[in-house]
Formats: structure tokens, sequence, C-alpha cells
């Protein structure tokens, strides 16, 4: 320990300020903290967002497969006659394949000069025109149903609209008021007409040997034009659906015809169950085993 001189008075040695320095250490320690935090987050969303957007994309990809070029969203379409149209022109082609298939099979059969097999194609050639497998033409007569106008709508009641429509039962009265009449042959939308085809309303559209169509509904008959006229203006159903076009505007047109064709039936005439009343196999079980 040193001693002071005489005369002069010793300061004692400064001393450093705890309260500063620990402030300063508490700083650094935050900013360090902050600094690493960043650069976890910063991590973190480097490794995130490259993730999240390959995800994204996969997305878009399998809805894309998923879709094959449709809305995914069933339900939304707008333009229900095209969507009509549509599926009309893919039975059609289906049509075409089917008879190109029975094509290819007659001239198989015929190569096999099987004499039962020819028996039996000169047994159908004879009913050919009564079962509408055989194209035939003739005068006749021509009837159209339309749906009424789309301004007819704002006319009726809410409870009305379903009259503003052509339903399937107008089809079928104006069919069998035809068929009374003595028709010989007939076509709805240039389909053939035959005993298994049926007609049915699903929506908009009416199915016909399991082709939709939409209005306007077009029935040739061919046979005696004035019987034909006569059984119409004498069916009460016909005369239920005049009275719909006098309120609701309903379309009725009538033609007499000097030359329609009715093209051969192209569909499946194979029977499931019905057999000839004679046929022993009549009395078979059916697949359920009744």
């Amino acid at each position: 320990m040193s001693v002071p001189e005489p005369g002069k008075q010793q300061h004692p040695a400064p001393r450093r300020r705890p309260h500063r320095q620990g402030a300063r250490e508490r700083i650094g320690a935050a900013v360090a903290a902050r600094l690493g935090s960043y650069g976890r987050r910063s991590l973190g969303w480097r490794l995130g967002a490259p993730l999240v957007f390959v995800l994204a994309g996969a997305l878009f990809v399998t809805s894309a497969v998923s879709s094959g070029g449709t809305d995914l969203r069933a339900g939304r379409y707008d333009d229900l006659p095209g969507l009509v149209s549509a599926e009309a022109r893919q039975v059609k082609q289906l049509r075409l394949r089917q008879e190109d298939l029975s094509g290819q099979v007659d001239q198989l059969t015929t190569a096999l000069g099987d004499t039962r097999a020819s028996a039996a194609e000169a047994e159908a050639a004879e009913v050919a025109q009564e079962a509408g497998t055989q194209a035939v033409h003739g005068p006749g007569v021509t009837v159209t149903l339309t749906d009424a106008p789309a301004e007819s709508l704002g006319r009726v009641a809410e409870d009305e609209v379903n009259n503003l429509v052509v339903h399937e039962g107008d089809i079928q009265a104006v069919v069998n008021a035809l068929w009374d009449g003595g028709a010989e042959a007939m076509t709805i939308q240039g389909q053939r007409i035959v005993s298994t085809t049926g007609i049915k309303c699903v929506g908009n559209a009416v199915i016909v040997n399991d082709v939709p169509y939409a209005p306007p509904y077009v029935i040739s008959a061919i046979g005696p034009a004035g019987d034909m006229l006569t059984s119409l203006n004498q069916s009460p159903y016909i005369g239920f659906y005049l009275e719909a076009v006098v309120d609701y505007d309903l379309g009725w047109d009538v033609q007499v015809e000097d030359d329609i064709t009715a093209p051969e039936f192209t569909g499946s005439t194979e029977l499931s169950y019905a057999r000839p009343a004679g046929d022993a196999g009549a009395a078979t079980s059916n697949d359920d085993g009744t």
C-alpha cells in the first residue's frame, strides 16, 4: 500500500458503473436473440414456401386430370338443349357402331351357309316390315308438338309452369291416335317406333329408344291420312292438349305429307322374359328362381 505524500489528499480509484454495463449486456443479448430468431424464421420460410407451391401445383394437376376437360361442379349446365343434343350424338355414334357389328355378324352368318340360319333369315324377312326392321316409305301425316315460348313464363302462376312444356303423355296420345287411325309405320324425331319403344320424360328432355331429345317433337306416321286425321280430332287426350294450346301457347302443327320415309329400327329387339304363349320355354324360371 502506498503512503500519500504530505499535504495531498488521495482520491479513491474510480469504480465501474454496474447498472450501465448490465444494460449494454442486456441490449447485446436481446439483439443476438432477435437475430437468431429471425434466422430461424427465415430458414423456415425458405423451406416452407417451396413446399406450399409444390403441393398447390399437385392439386391443380390432379384436378385437371380428374376433370378430363369438363366442369367438376356437376349440375351447372345452363344449356340443357345443347347437353341433350350432345348425348343424342353420342348415342347415335354407338348405334352406328352397333349397326357395323351387326353387319359383320350377318356377313359371317352368310359365309357359314348354315341352313338353319338361312331359314331364320327368311322368316325374319317376312315380318320385317311389321316389326320395324325394314325401311318403308309412303304418304301420311306429320304432327309437331312444341313447348310454349319463353315469354309465356311471365304470364302464368308458379304452380302452372308445368303446363308450358310438352310431356311424354302428350306425345303418347298422338302416337296412340295415329295407330288407331291406321298408321302402318311411325317415327319420332326420325326414330322408328316398334313394339318395345319406350317414351319417357327426364327433366326437359324426352327419351325415345334410349335417346334423349329436346323439343320440338316431330311425329310422322305412314298410312291413310284421312283416317289418321279423324282419329286425332276424336281423341279426348288430344282435346286436352289442344285446350293447353289455347291457354298456354303450346305448339301444335299437323301436315299431310305425300311421302314419308321411316328408316329401319336399328336397336336391340331381343326380349329377356317374353315368350310366345305356346312356347315350352315360357314356363321356365327367371333368373331370380321364380
